[in-house]
């Protein structure tokens, strides 16, 4: 017990604590900023040349060849409208499965919850390849529903997963008070349960959001050349040009999912959605 209360060891235990807190910050630092800082110093490059740390010359060069494409408007509109129509799509069906699964059993439960993962479980482009194949015999392929199709399924995992979690964390004794004094069921769904699980349903959208604004592979398989996103623009850009004009799409892909995580952040932080 003196050990433990020596102020000198104390002292000596806590100053270890921040010098070890210290070093995980700095790796931390380079291992999550330092790609983006290189990008960011790389979109504004007008020569780079490997094995130099910075660029040869800086200016915008790449920034106005980018904002130039004729497609660049076109590609921002669609991913953004594909990213809106998925996140309704995935609310209208996922939220009323993971509200079951979170309140009732059955048999074969967890093979249910299990097989939400699947989708997520293996390299999607041999998946990509199954669904073309049916796309091509329905007529879905260079369409839109056929694209928002393949984007939902790849975001099935987030909009159940995450709410369900939500949905465990509302008392039933909240819902059973509501349905007591008069409440019908989706009016206590709607003024009670909505409302207390919004953070995880929150955060599952914007995560949803997002990942339909960085789907590129299904979208090429099954949209290209009719619809063109700001992800599979991204890509021809990296093929046909410098690395530098690269950074800088990659630089605009990011405002988007910025401005969500902006209008959100009151859902998405930790004091928000820890289960009570």
């Amino acid at each position: 017990m003196f050990k433990l209360l020596n102020p000198k060891r104390f002292y000596h235990t806590v100053g270890k604590n921040k010098f070890f807190e210290f070093i995980l910050s700095i790796v931390f630092f380079l291992f999550f900023y330092l790609p983006l800082l290189n990008a960011a110093m790389l979109a504004f490059a007008n020569k780079y040349q490997f094995p130099y740390i910075f660029p040869n010359e800086w200016g915008f060069n790449w920034w106005n060849f980018i904002i130039d494409r004729d497609n660049l408007i076109s590609s921002i509109l669609s991913s953004v409208i594909i990213a809106i129509l998925v996140t309704i799509f995935s609310l209208l069906i996922c939220l009323p499965a993971a509200y079951a699964l979170a309140r009732y059993e059955f048999k074969g439960k967890s093979l249910v919850l299990f097989s939400y993962l699947l989708t997520n479980a293996f390299p999607k482009m041999g998946l990509y390849v199954s669904i073309a194949i049916i796309y091509y015999k329905l007529g879905l392929m260079g369409t839109y529903t056929g694209v928002i199709i393949i984007h939902i399924i790849n975001t099935i995992m987030y909009m159940v997963w995450l709410p369900l979690g939500s949905f465990r964390s509302v008392r039933k004794e909240q819902e059973e008070a509501a349905r007591d004094v008069g409440a019908s069921p989706l009016r206590t769904f709607k003024d009670i349960t909505l409302p207390l699980a919004m953070p995880g349903i929150a955060v599952a959208s914007v995560f949803t959001f997002l990942a339909s604004m960085d789907e590129a592979q299904g979208t090429l398989v099954v949209g290209f050349p009719q619809i063109s996103t700001m992800a599979t623009e991204m890509y021809a850009v990296i093929m046909d040009f410098p690395i530098t004009a690269g950074a800088v799409f990659s630089l605009l892909l990011m405002i988007p999912s910025i401005i969500v995580i902006f209008l959100f952040r009151k859902y998405i932080t930790a004091d928000a959605i820890q289960i009570k």
